[in-house]
C-alpha cells in the first residue's frame, strides 16, 4: 500500500485559515493510538484471515456465508478508490512530464494563464542556469502573502491551467486531454505490471516499494540543510493539545490508518492469500505496520522541512504555506520546490516518488478486484484467462475515470475521497471483527491461527480483536456523525444534491452487508427463522485451509470431496501435481505463493 506522509484531517482549507495544516501536530497523538489499538491488530487479522483460507475477499467468507456482504463491500470500496486514485497518479504523471523543462512552469507569473492577482516569490528578471533568483525583500513578500488578493503561480497553474477548474460540480465543461492521456498511461502501466498476476507485480513492487526511500532520503538531506527547516519540523512535532478532544481529529486519524495500512479494502486479505500456509504473518504484520507508519512520519519530516524553508523565505508562519490533500501535493510543495537550486531536478524526483507510491497501491486495488471476480466464478476457463479479466477491469477503470479528468473532475474526486471510502471503511472493519470473534467464535479463530502459525495470537491481539478495536471504531463513528460538517473545496460549498450523492456512495458499500445477509437467509434451509439464521452463519463445509495436507484436526475429511460439495480438486503446480488442493482456485493462488 502507499506509504504516504501522515496527513492532517481531510478538511478543506477556508479562506481565512489552513485548518488541515494547523491540526497536523494535533494529529500525531491520535494517529499512534489508532495504530497500536486498531491498525496493527486489524492488519494482523486480515493477513491471518486471507492466509488461512488462501482465498480473496469473497472466498474467505465461507467462514460465515451470511457475512459475505462484507467482502462485496470491500470490493465496492476498492472500486471507488481504484477509479479516483489512478486520476491522482495521472496528475502526478502530468507534473512529472511538466518538470522536464529548464524552468518549472509554475515558478513565475508571466504565463498566459496567470491573472493580475498572481504574485510569485521569485523575480522573473533573475533567471539563471540552475540558480535560484534572490528572494523578494521581507516586507514585500510579507505583504504579498497576507493580501487577500494574492494567489501563487503554482496555485494558478493548478487551477487555471492543469484543471481549468469550472465554477460548479455540475458544470463538467471539457475533458482535459492532457490529463486524459496521462490517465491512459497510468492504466497501461498498471495493467502491464499485473499482466501475469502477483508473479509480475511482485517483482515490480521490489522497485516501487524501495526506490521511494532513496528519493525520500535525498529530499530529507536537502530539506534539513535549508534555512528555516527546523521551524517547519518543530511545527510538525509540537502538539496542540486543545485539538485532541475533537472527534474529527480521531476520526481522521482512523481514516489515515485505514488508508495507510489498507485495512478493509480487501487488498490485505487478497495478497495474504498468496502466502504459504505456515508463513509467520504475525511477524509480518508487526514489521510492516510499524515500518509503514514510521515511513509516514519520516515523509512528514521531508515535507515540513521544505515548507519551513518556504515560510522562512516568505517571512510568514508555516501554517500559511502548509496545505493538505491535492493542495499539498500539487500546490504548496511544488511552489516550495521552485525556491531550490536546480528546481526541475527536485520536482522530477518528488513526482516520480509520488507515481511509484501510487502505483504500489493501485496494483493491490486492481489485484483485489480481479482475484475476487476469479474466486467468485471459480471455473477453469477464467483461471486460464485471468489476464483478460485484468484487462477488462483496467479498461472499465479508465472509462469510469474519464469524468474526473473534466473541468469539474477535482470536485468529484474529493467527493469520492471524503464519502465513498471514509466511514465505510471503519464500518466494514467493525463488522468483520464482530463476525469473526462472536459469530464464528474467538476460540475457533484462535485455534485456526495456532494450527497455521504454531502458536495462538498474543493476548494483546486477542483483547483488541474482541473488545478494544470494535469499541474504538464504534465510538469514533458515532462522534464523527455527531460532529459532521459538509464538504467544501476552498471557497466552494458543495450543493445538497452532490452531498446526497456522496452519502449514497458511502452507503453503497455498507448496504451490501445487510442485503446479502437477507439474501442468504432466504436461500438457506430451515423450518424457522432462528434455524435459518443458525445455518446461514455457520461455516461452510469447504471452509478451512486450501491444501488437503493442511486440513488436519477438525478440518480433516473422512471422505474425498465430491462435485456436489461445490469443490474442485486441482493440481498445485505442474511440478507438484501429486499434491491435490481444495478450493475454487487454490491452484492458481498457491502456485506463486509469495508477496
Amino acid at each position: 500500500m502507499v506509504l504516504c506522509p501522515v496527513r492532517p484531517p481531510r478538511r478543506t482549507r477556508t479562506s481565512n485559515e489552513a485548518t488541515g495544516a494547523t491540526r497536523s501536530s494535533a494529529f500525531m497523538f491520535p494517529y499512534f493510538i489508532m495504530l497500536i489499538f486498531c491498525g496493527i491488530p486489524l492488519f494482523f487479522m486480515e493477513l491471518s484471515f486471507g492466509q488461512f483460507a488462501s482465498q480473496g475477499c469473497l472466498g474467505v467468507w465461507r467462514i460465515s456465508p451470511m457475512f459475505k456482504g462484507v467482502g462485496y463491500g470491500m470490493m465496492v470500496v476498492s472500486t471507488y478508490i481504484g477509479i479516483y486514485y489512478n486520476v491522482v497518479i495521472c496528475i502526478a504523471f502530468y507534473y512529472f512530464f511538466s518538470s522536464m523543462t529548464p524552468v518549472l512552469p509554475w515558478a513565475y507569473c508571466s504565463n498566459p494563464w496567470n491573472t493580475p492577482d498572481c504574485a510569485g516569490v521569485l523575480d522573473a528578471s533573475n533567471i539563471t542556469n540552475g540558480s535560484r533568483p534572490p528572494a523578494l525583500p521581507g516586507n514585500l513578500s510579507h505583504a504579498l502573502n497576507h493580501t487577500l488578493q494574492r494567489t501563487s503561480p503554482s496555485e494558478e497553474y493548478w487551477r487555471l491551467y492543469v484543471l481549468k477548474l469550472s465554477d460548479d460540480i455540475g458544470n463538467f465543461g471539457e475533458v482535459r486531454l492532457p490529463l486524459l492521456g496521462c490517465l491512459g498511461v497510468s492504466w497501461v502501466v498498471v495493467f502491464l505490471c499485473l499482466i501475469r498476476g502477483v508473479k509480475s507485480s511482485g517483482k515490480v513492487v521490489y522497485f516501487t516499494a524501495t526506490f521511494p526511500y532513496v528519493v525520500l532520503t535525498i529530499l530529507f538531506i536537502r530539506g534539513v540543510t535549508l534555512e528555516g527547516a527546523l521551524t517547519g519540523i518543530m511545527y510538525y512535532l509540537t502538539p496542540q493539545w486543545d485539538k485532541i478532544l475533537e472527534a474529527k481529529v480521531w476520526g481522521d486519524a482512523a481514516s489515515q490508518i485505514f488508508y495507510s495500512l489498507g485495512c478493509a479494502w480487501g487488498g490485505l486479505i487478497t495478497m495474504a492469500s498468496y502466502n504459504k500456509f505456515h508463513n509467520n504473518c504475525y511477524r509480518d504484520s508487526v514489521i510492516i505496520s510499524i515500518t509503514n507508519c514510521a515511513t509516514s512520519v519520516y515523509a512528514g519530516f521531508v515535507i515540513f522541512s521544505i515548507l519551513g524553508f518556504m515560510a522562512n523565505h516568505l517571512g510568514v508562519d508555516v501554517s500559511r504555506v502548509a496545505d493538505h490533500g491535492p493542495g499539498l501535493a500539487f500546490v504548496a510543495y511544488p511552489e516550495a520546490l521552485t525556491l531550490l537550486p536546480i528546481s526541475p531536478l527536485w520536482s522530477l524526483l518528488f513526482f516520480f516518488m509520488l507515481i511509484l507510491l501510487g502505483l504500489g497501491t493501485q496494483f493491490c486495488l486492481l489485484e483485489t478486484l480481479v482475484t475476487a471476480i476469479v474466486d467468485e466464478v471459480g471455473n477453469e476457463w477464467i483461471l486460464q484467462k485471468k489476464t483478460y479479466v485484468t484487462l477488462g477491469v483496467a479498461v472499465a477503470g479508465f472509462l469510469l475515470g474519464i469524468p474526473l479528468t473534466s473541468q469539474a473532475g477535482i470536485y468529484w474526486l474529493l467527493l469520492m475521497d471524503n464519502y465513498a471510502a471514509s466511514f465505510s471503511l471503519v464500518v466494514i472493519s467493525c463488522i468483520m471483527c464482530v463476525s469473526i470473534m462472536y459469530i464464528y467464535g474467538h476460540h475457533n479463530y484462535f485455534q485456526d491461527i495456532q494450527m497455521m502459525l504454531g502458536f495462538p495470537p498474543p493476548l494483546f491481539f486477542q483483547i483488541c480483536w474482541r473488545f478494544v478495536s470494535p469499541a474504538i471504531i464504534f465510538f469514533i463513528l458515532i462522534f464523527t456523525v455527531i460532529q459532521y460538517q459538509p464538504i467544501t473545496y476552498n471557497h466552494y460549498q458543495y450543493p445538497g444534491w452532490a452531498v446526497a450523492i456522496g452519502f449514497l456512495m458511502a452507503l453503497s458499500s455498507v448496504i451490501c452487508i445487510p442485503l446479502y445477509a437477507l439474501y442468504q437467509l432466504c436461500r438457506t434451509d430451515g423450518d424457522t427463522l432462528l434455524q435459518r439464521l443458525k445455518n446461514a452463519t455457520k461455516p461452510s463445509r469447504d471452509w478451512g485451509p486450501a491444501l488437503l495436507e493442511h486440513r488436519t484436526g477438525r478440518y480433516a475429511r473422512t471422505i474425498p470431496p465430491s462435485p456436489e460439495d461445490g469443490l474442485e480438486v486441482q493440481p498445485l503446480h505442474p511440478d507438484k501435481a501429486q499434491i491435490p488442493t481444495v478450493g475454487s482456485n487454490g491452484s492458481s493462488r498457491l502456485q506463486d505463493s509469495r508477496i
